[in-house]
Parts: structure tokens; C-alpha cells; sequence
């Protein structure tokens, strides 16, 4: 139901009636009426006023109210922590970025800053108005169990159960996920589509049919150890020729643009993909060349471009962009 009410939120409209609800939904009338009620009394729904009538008495429209409860998302960079607080409707409300040294600080280090941050983000709201924490960090990792795996070039978070780590320090529920795929969850898109993260690694977080993809050990989205080159450079991942590795000696931004463009285009011709959304410090460093350069290639390697279109974008939300879908995961609890 608030899944619903969100939608119609983000598709631009003032609200939505108890009919259009129950049309979207299947539910009955009187399913809605005890729906509405209940999430009206919570402070979750208001009314907005009327619709425009159709020749009869003019619906009442309901709408999200969007500071009735907070959730908290953290990026776990490798060189800079960020925090931060978002509402029902999935807006900044505040953040906080700070630098860290990830694998040498160690866990103890970062997650007591976070824990601090979490703090001074909270100062002023009540904690029955938090819904959680959402935790975003490098992987591979294990997304039901919460706990990291073998962190490349981060030896000393291998096997750290992050998830209970969290919850014991700021007393939130916390759930965590890959950097790449809490990206894609940073904003509403087609069911069939792909967040590229590109910072001190690169990843990409998956949407298909519908359904946000982790594979079988909730681990998917390893985009950057793809191996493009049998005899190219050694990745830090231990293999050759990984778009990762390919990409950080191309003796160009241009060249390394055209890198991230052919891996793109052979993920977006395995999964037949209609969306393309691209972020991480280093695409928000030169937009523009990524857009040119990754567009010309989608236009170039599809067969017929024309009918396999693809829509490219930037990140709306920028650096915030990994955080807020880590805030995601705890506001999908709420609209699943």
C-alpha cells in the first residue's frame, strides 16, 4: 500500500485516492478503507486534499507523510565514511562525509566513527521515529548472515560479522549490502537495469524483472573481475585482464572511459538491460566523457540499437548515491 502511495509520489503526482488503490492493488474497497485507517492513525498517511472530479464528488487524495520516520544509510569507503538520514519519500534530509583509511584503520576504528556520526545525525530525533540502519561496504560478502569475505586489500575485515558489529554499537536494526548493489536501490528505475559503481573499485547492482540480484551466496555484482584480456595487467583480485585492472593503466581518460563502455555493453547484451545508471567518485570526476564515451560503444556493440534502446544516466544523487540505497534497505522493509 505505501508502496503504492510512494509511486504515485515519485511519479509526480499530489496524491492518491482510496479508488485508485484499490484498482492498483486488487484489494477491496473495504480492504483499503482498514488500511488507510490504520496507516493513517500510525502518521504514516495524510490526507492532501481532492482530486480533480470526473463528474462526481471529487476523491481525497492520501500522500506519504515523509518525516514520520527516518532511515539511516552508511557507505563504508575505502578512504571515506559517509552517513546519512533519509525520510519516507527517500530524500536527504542530512549527511555527514569523513575521511578513513579503511584497511589500515581496521574495524574497531571505522565503525566507532560511525557509530559517533550515527550519533550526532540523531541529536535531535526521537529513536522510536528510526526505522534502522542500512550498511553499504566493499565485498564480497555475505548479505544474509552480515558477514564480510576475504575484502581485497583489506585483510583485517575478512570474516567480520559487520551486521552484528552495528547493532551492538548504535542498538539500530542494521542491515548490509555490497556498495554496488545498495546503488541501485538509491532510487526507483526499470525493472531490467544496472548501477555501475566506479570509485576505488567497480562494481554494479543488479535489477532484473523486478527483483534486486545477489546470486547464490548474495555476492553478485563482481562487474570489475570480468577478464576482458587473457595476457593483460594483473588485477588485485589475483587474475589478468580484469576491466578493473584494464581501466586503472589506460594511458587516457578517454581510453578509460572506452574500457568501462565495452564491459557495459557486454553486461547490458547478457541481460538484455534498458537502463544504465553510472556513479562512484571516479564517473563524478568527468560525467560527461563517461556519458559520450559509454553511449557511443552501447550504440556501437548492440546489434540494433534501435530497438534494444538503452537509457544512460548519471546518478541523480551523486556521491550520496551508494548511502542513500544502503537507506533503502531499510525503508524496502517498510514498502515491501
Amino acid at each position: 500500500m505505501l508502496t503504492l502511495v510512494r509511486s504515485a509520489a515519485a511519479a509526480g503526482a499530489t496524491g492518491i485516492s482510496r479508488v485508485e488503490l484499490a484498482r492498483e492493488s486488487g484489494l477491496t474497497a473495504q480492504a483499503i478503507s482498514k488500511i488507510v485507517l490504520r496507516l493513517t492513525e500510525e502518521g504514516l498517511l495524510t490526507e492532501t486534499g481532492r482530486g480533480v472530479s470526473t463528474g462526481g464528488k471529487p476523491r481525497t487524495l492520501l500522500s506519504l507523510v515523509p518525516q514520520a520516520s527516518w532511515a539511516l544509510g552508511a557507505q563504508l569507503g575505502r578512504d571515506a565514511l559517509t552517513v546519512l538520514r533519509a525520510d519516507l519519500a527517500g530524500r536527504v534530509a542530512s549527511v555527514r562525509r569523513l575521511p578513513i583509511d579503511l584497511t589500515g584503520w581496521g574495524p574497531s576504528r571505522v565503525l566507532d566513527l560511525l557509530g559517533e556520526q550515527v550519533g550526532l545525525l540523531l541529536a535531535d530525533v526521537p529513536r522510536e521515529r528510526v526505522l534502522g540502519v542500512g550498511v553499504a561496504s566493499p565485498g564480497p560478502l555475505d548479505q544474509l548472515a552480515g558477514v564480510l569475505h576475504e575484502v581485497t586489500g583489506a585483510p583485517s575485515w575478512n570474516g567480520l560479522r559487520l551486521r552484528e558489529e552495528v547493532e551492538r554499537r548504535l542498538g539500530l536494526p542494521t542491515l548490509i549490502e555490497k556498495d554496488s548493489t545498495a546503488g541501485v536501490l538509491s532510487g526507483l528505475g526499470s525493472p531490467n537495469r544496472a548501477f555501475i559503481h566506479l570509485d576505488q573499485g567497480l562494481g554494479a547492482g543488479l535489477v532484473l524483472g523486478g527483483s534486486v540480484q545477489r546470486g547464490a551466496r548474495t555476492n553478485a555484482g563482481e562487474f570489475g573481475h570480468q577478464m576482458l584480456d587473457p595476457d593483460g595487467p594483473r588485477c588485485r583480485c589475483g587474475n589478468t585482464g580484469c576491466v578493473e585492472a584494464l581501466w586503472s593503466v589506460a594511458p587516457t581518460p578517454d581510453a578509460a572511459a572506452r574500457v568501462l563502455g565495452e564491459a557495459i555493453a557486454n553486461l547490458v547484451r547478457l541481460l538484455d538491460l534498458d537502463e544504465i545508471t553510472l556513479g562512484g567518485r571516479e564517473i563524478l570526476v568527468a560525467p560527461e566523457l563517461y556519458l559520450s564515451e559509454v553511449g557511443r560503444l552501447l550504440a556501437a556493440r548492440l546489434p540494433d540499437p534501435t530497438w534494444q534502446a538503452v537509457t544512460l544516466s548519471i546518478a541523480p544523487s551523486g556521491a550520496d548515491a551508494v548511502a542513500l540505497g544502503a537507506a533503502g534497505l531499510v525503508l524496502g522493509r517498510l514498502f515491501a
